[in-house]
């Protein structure tokens, strides 16, 4: 996390988060086959499509509406979305509770 002044002289965090995950993709690429993915930003996709295309299973979770248009494309239909699964689970949860 990097803390920085603005003009107005407030104090703001900045995660770095984006660079942190994908030094780690790279880092660890020899320790896993496959991987989940919580991005939104289309920064990912260039190391995305290169895991993908080296081989790697790659999954993406993600919120449809603020994910990037290139992360969704990059996925296909490896591409979930935290709305479906959000109604998804909701739906298994009320029939769980009418079993009750």
């Amino acid at each position: 996390m990097k803390f920085f002044r603005e003009e107005n002289g407030r104090i703001s965090k900045k995660a770095n988060c984006d660079v942190d995950m994908t030094f780690d993709l790279m880092r660890l690429y020899n320790d896993y086959k496959g991987v989940l993915i919580l991005p939104g930003d289309g920064d990912f996709a260039v190391v995305l499509k290169y895991l993908k295309e080296a081989g790697k299973d790659v999954k993406i979770l993600a919120r449809g509406e603020r994910t990037a248009r290139e992360i969704k494309q990059l996925a296909g239909g490896d591409f979930r979305d935290f709305n479906y699964l959000r109604e998804i689970l909701k739906f298994k949860d009320q029939k769980k509770r009418r079993h009750i």
